[in-house]
């Protein structure tokens, strides 16, 4: 047992104002619970019983009468010439066999999730569905590339400490109050999303400085919490995710997005294009998020309202002094990013994809001599780089296999629905599907392979514009905010000890249904005015 002379030591040497206090790798590990336990237990045993199920034992009746002239890709058609009108081919039975054993896997969480990745890979090649050189091909995908430069320039920012400088200063600058730091947190997370496509990495950067200032205003976590932590945890959790829905490049799973519309439609996704669509949606979404935590889910007592540790501002300022002046590495760290962000919002005019400029990007600072950090200064999770990997693979398989647009159709068919479903019906249901998805999905790469195919496939079957479902969808991506295992921001944030799983789900869930709704309105109003979707086809104004 602790004494409490052990206790008083261990409080005394424990400086709640140190930011290396709140690095990743100091945060204390959070025990699973009961029920997440019995997942991880319960998980090895489903995903294998579901596998043998799929691939070998059930028989899905609405699955076996598929008309061949719905189905888009050139592998699913050679493959019902050869197997005839039967219905579902061999292949299609062990993706989806795959697919879901791999789903279960990666939700109980029962083996790590790059572990689960390597599984899919290798799964799908023994099993057929895709030839060695697609399955493995997928580690050098396009938005891999871009994650492998995003992290090689976030580190940049890390390393010469323009990221740091650049949040401190704001704080220091506008953070006058309480309720200014909170509307400055929320200028530098947009900021940091158009430079930075990882939202881990944006998390790590802010991470130390809130976690200090919820120090300074009383906020240590656990038997200690109070609104002010709640709310400034929670709100950043929000803002880390919702601001990377503002841009193409906010994350990778949006280029994934953008990427798949414009393979099924011939329509290229333009960053400018994005970005007119969804940066008033995402303004207005954190405004939202920012007046429901301060007026209604953690409002501020006068008390929570004022620094409960005296000078602890002067300690944010001591820490920006240390910063010194800015350097000559500083400066061209950010040239090279506005350089980049410059780059990616005239892509319409010059047709450089986001990836290459990235990729010039990180080049240019990893050059020897000229530039700004070196390669063991680079901090790159090769861990989420093979999970990505595994989900991209998956998704070559649903594309080879066409199964997503196969079972939309079948399922349609079975159902009896009609052709002439309105517009707004479907855009409601994959809107809806693809938001609330989150909270049962980690990865916005795997959701963005599977509901974008499908979107397009309910377009195609009911004869409206791919773009008009599918892009609506896409701008859904972020959504994932609710609970610690829906993203590793989320998740990273929750070790923090500052909020319950009532606070998180409480206030994340009514902002999710809120945008929702918004998309909805968006979809009527403004997604209308840029001729994303149809006109005069909701009838709900």
């Amino acid at each position: 047992m602790i004494s409490q002379v052990d206790e008083i030591q261990k409080d005394t040497e424990y400086d709640p104002l140190d930011m290396h206090n709140y690095r990743i790798e100091k945060l204390p590990k959070r025990e699973k619970t009961g029920f997440e336990r019995w997942l991880s237990v319960a998980g090895p045993v489903l995903a294998l019983i579901s596998f043998v199920l799929f691939a070998f034992v059930l028989d899905l009746p609405f699955l076996q009468h598929i008309d061949p002239a719905r189905l888009v890709s050139d592998e699913a058609k050679s493959a019902f010439e050869k197997l005839g009108p039967a219905g579902f081919t061999r292949s299609n039975e062990m993706m989806l066999a795959i697919f879901i054993a791999g789903i279960i896997l990666w939700i109980t969480e029962a083996i790590p999730n790059y572990l689960t990745s390597l599984i899919i890979i290798v799964s799908l090649v023994l099993t057929g569905v895709l030839k060695e050189k697609v399955a493995y091909a997928q580690l050098g995908h396009p938005v891999m590339w871009l994650n492998i430069m995003s992290f090689v320039l976030a580190s940049m920012l890390v390393a010469t400490g323009v990221a740091k400088r650049f949040a401190l200063w704001f704080i220091l600058k506008f953070g006058k109050s309480a309720g200014s730091i909170f509307m400055s947190f929320i200028v530098i997370n947009v900021v940091l999303s158009a430079f930075i496509s990882a939202t881990t990495a944006k998390a790590a950067i802010l991470l130390p400085i809130f976690m200090v200032i919820a120090a300074i205003y009383g906020a240590r976590g656990g038997s200690s919490r109070n609104n002010f932590g709640r709310s400034i945890v929670l709100q950043n959790l929000f803002y880390i995710n919702i601001g990377a829905s503002g841009f193409l490049t906010g994350s990778g799973a949006n280029l994934l997005a953008a990427a798949l519309i414009a393979g099924a439609t011939g329509t290229t996704v333009f960053f400018s294009d994005w970005l007119l669509a969804m940066f008033p949606v995402m303004t207005g979404l954190i405004l939202i998020g920012y007046l429901l935590a301060m007026k209604v889910f953690f409002p501020l007592s006068p008390q929570e309202r004022l620094p409960q540790i005296e000078g602890g501002m002067q300690r944010l300022r001591d820490e920006y002094q240390k910063l010194g002046k800015v350097t000559a590495q500083e400066m061209k760290a950010v040239i090279i990013f506005l350089l980049i962000l410059g780059f990616w919002s005239t892509d319409r005019l010059h047709g450089i994809s986001p990836t290459a400029v990235a990729f010039v990007g990180g080049i240019v600072a990893l050059l020897p001599r000229i530039g700004i950090v070196k390669w063991n200064e680079v901090d790159i999770p090769w861990h989420l780089m093979l999970f990505s990997a595994g989900a991209y693979t998956l998704g070559s398989g649903l594309d080879a296999t066409d199964l997503p647009s196969i079972s939309v159709n079948a399922f349609f068919d079975h159902l009896g629905i009609s052709s002439h479903t309105p517009f707004w019906v479907l855009y409601l249901i994959l809107t809806g599907v693809m938001i609330f998805s989150a909270l049962l999905f980690q990865s916005k790469t795997m959701r963005a392979m599977i509901f974008i195919p499908i979107a397009i496939g309910v377009a195609n079957r009911f004869g409206y514009s791919a773009l008009s479902l599918a892009l609506p969808v896409a701008f859904m991506i972020e959504h994932v905010y609710v609970l610690p295992f829906n993203s590793k921001p989320a998740a990273l944030l929750y070790e923090t000890d500052q909020y319950s799983l009532t606070d998180t789900f409480r206030y994340g869930f009514t902002i999710m249904v809120i945008a929702w709704l918004l998309n909805i309105v968006a979809g009527e109003t403004w997604f209308r005015m840029l001729g994303i979707t149809p006109a005069g086809v909701f009838g709900l104004f």
